[in-house]
């Protein structure tokens, strides 16, 4: 399957993440709050990949609404562990814009699928790469 913008964007996240992680263990001995945000962080682009292979809309959807839970979690953690004082502000801000960036496209994709479903019967030739949308792109 080809890469998509939100595969890409989600696969990138997923990296900082782990990075935030390795950087909260090692440089402030934090490992409960930490392990928390890896978990919804990296889980965003697994079910982006679990929807790419999507054998029907509904499985699709499921896996996209779960993508979309999991960015609103992290966006949680991340703003808990800024006003904690975990993470600085600058590299709070910068990982908040990217996790709210996903957080808008998956708003706008269940939007999408929605309205598709209101529309259109299940087709026997789904593609599930069709069904991605990104806002302004």
């Amino acid at each position: 399957m080809r890469d998509t913008p939100i595969k890409t964007k989600s696969y990138a996240f997923a990296i900082r993440i782990v990075r935030l992680f390795q950087w909260l263990c090692k440089e402030r001995s934090e490992y409960v709050l930490s392990k928390q945000i890896l978990r919804c962080g990296t889980s965003i682009g697994a079910n982006i990949e679990e929807a790419s292979g999507a054998y029907s809309r509904k499985d699709f959807a499921a896996k996209i609404q779960i993508a979309f839970k999991e960015s609103l979690e992290t966006r949680y953690w991340l703003r808990l562990l800024h006003d904690t004082d975990y993470i600085p502000t600058a590299t709070f801000g910068s990982l908040f814009n990217d996790c709210d960036e996903l957080v808008r496209i998956f708003s706008a994709t269940t939007k999408t699928l929605r309205e598709k479903d209101n529309s259109v019967r299940e087709s026997p030739d789904f593609d599930p790469e069709s069904l991605y949308t990104t806002p302004n792109s």
